[in-house]
Parts: C-alpha cells; sequence; structure tokens
C-alpha cells in the first residue's frame, strides 16, 4: 500500500481500506508494511507516534474485529520518551496477539529508534507465528529468522519497507535478489513460510529522503519456492492475494 509520510490518518484510512478488500477476497490474514502509520525514518515521528496500544493500533483493531480477519501491520511506537519501530498481530476478534520490536535496524535509523531486545511468537489457528520487521530478515540479520525457525515458528510475517536510489533502473538492477535469497534460506532450512510485504511511495527526511518504497512484496514457501511476487514501482500500490497450502 501507499505510504505518505507523515500522514497517518490517511494511511489508516487506507490500510482499513485494503483489509476491506483482502476479506472480500476471502482472505484469513493481511500483513501490512513496516512503519505504515508514519512512515519508515519519518523526522517528525517523535512529535505524533502513539503507544501501542493507543489510537493507531485501535483504528487496525476495530477493523480486524469489523471484518473478522488477523491482521499484521508495522507501526510507529512511542513508549515513555522512546521510539520503535514495532510489528503487531491482531486476531480476527479485534485483540493485540504480539508484538515485536525491531531490532536489527539500519544505523541511521538508530538515530530515531530504539533497538529491540526481545523475539516472541504466537499460536494462531493456522500455525505459530512470528512477525519480524524488514532488515530483521536481511543476511545480517538472519541469526533472527534462523531464531524465529528455533522457536518452530512455521510462518514468518514481516512488514518491510523496501527503498532504492530515486534513480534506480530496475531493468538494469532488478530489485529483490537480496530477500529472495535470505528468505529462501530460511525456509528450507526450517520448513516454513516467509512473507514480506514492502510500501509504495516516496520517503521524506532522514538519510534516505527522497528514495522511492516500490513494492516487489515476496513469499516464500517452505521448500524454498516463490509463492507470490508484487510489482516494482512507487505507484504500484496492490493487494496480493494468494492460497498458502
Amino acid at each position: 500500500m501507499l505510504v505518505q509520510p507523515g500522514k497517518p490518518e490517511s494511511n489508516l484510512e487506507r490500510a482499513g481500506n485494503m483489509i476491506r478488500d483482502a476479506v472480500r477476497n476471502k482472505c484469513d490474514v493481511i500483513v501490512l508494511p513496516e512503519c505504515m502509520d508514519l512512515g519508515w525514518t519519518y523526522p517528525g515521528a517523535g512529535k505524533v507516534a502513539e503507544p501501542i496500544p493507543g489510537h493507531y493500533s485501535d483504528i487496525l483493531c476495530e477493523a480486524a474485529k469489523k471484518f473478522d480477519i488477523h491482521v499484521v501491520a508495522g507501526l510507529t511506537e512511542r513508549c515513555d520518551e522512546l521510539l520503535y519501530n514495532t510489528a503487531v498481530m491482531i486476531s480476527s476478534k479485534g485483540d493485540i496477539l504480539t508484538s515485536h520490536r525491531k531490532v536489527n535496524e539500519l544505523d541511521f535509523a538508530k538515530n530515531l529508534y530504539t533497538t529491540g531486545n526481545q523475539l516472541a511468537t504466537v499460536d494462531t489457528s493456522f500455525g505459530r507465528v512470528g512477525i519480524p520487521v524488514c532488515a530483521d530478515l536481511l543476511p545480517e540479520g538472519n541469526p533472527l529468522g534462523h531464531s524465529f525457525g528455533l522457536m518452530e515458528a512455521r510462518l514468518l510475517l514481516s512488514p518491510s519497507a523496501w527503498a532504492v536510489r530515486p534513480e534506480h533502473d530496475h531493468a538494469v538492477t532488478p530489485y529483490g535478489e537480496e530477500w529472495q535469497k535470505s528468505y529462501t534460506e530460511l525456509a528450507a532450512k526450517h520448513e516454513m513460510t516467509v512473507i514480506g510485504v514492502s510500501n509504495v511511495g516516496r520517503m521524506e527526511g532522514g538519510e534516505w529522503d527522497g528514495w522511492k518504497c516500490i513494492g516487489c512484496s515476496l513469499a516464500v514457501g517452505p521448500d524454498g519456492a516463490v509463492l507470490a511476487q508484487g510489482s516494482y514501482g512507487e505507484e504500484k500500490e496492490e493487494l496480493i492475494v494468494f492460497d498458502l497450502p
């Protein structure tokens, strides 16, 4: 989905529409991007971020309950004077089942977000689930992915924000090889499905100001095969629906 930096109400309304459309497509769970309330590394986050539970998570909980669907989403979490890059999993009854604070944050983003220090899984009707955030599943973060595997997670649902430089040419340098390689290794080793969902749109502020978030969301099955892959482009907003065996 499109994430507009610093426009939480618009982003949450868009998320609600995505959730509604997922239910129309008979989905059991929907995964939304990293920091989908404010945008990843939005510099004004300290002024407008909400706690969890809080106003933004409450909107998602109400939508999950209204439409009877599980929701995984990335939010910017305020905790006292600290900010965390957090993922939440919400049940179809509107309850927050678990949350995860991103551990493998990029160096420049650590000026904004505090590093998480715990891993957790949650048992659901469709198996044990972990919700790592974006770079938690990059090769250097893969000890985290393997830890989820050792915790017997069968499904990793990862809110992400995959970005490239403004001049990046996808035809010359196709995006996504690093994620497919990492996801395939984790999926095959632990016989679990790994799904990462990125937003689209432009980033604002910070070291990557003006970079393009370009979708390319990816699902890899427990045999290492690609189950679904999103389109590339900063305007390629789309709901990707697929069946997981």
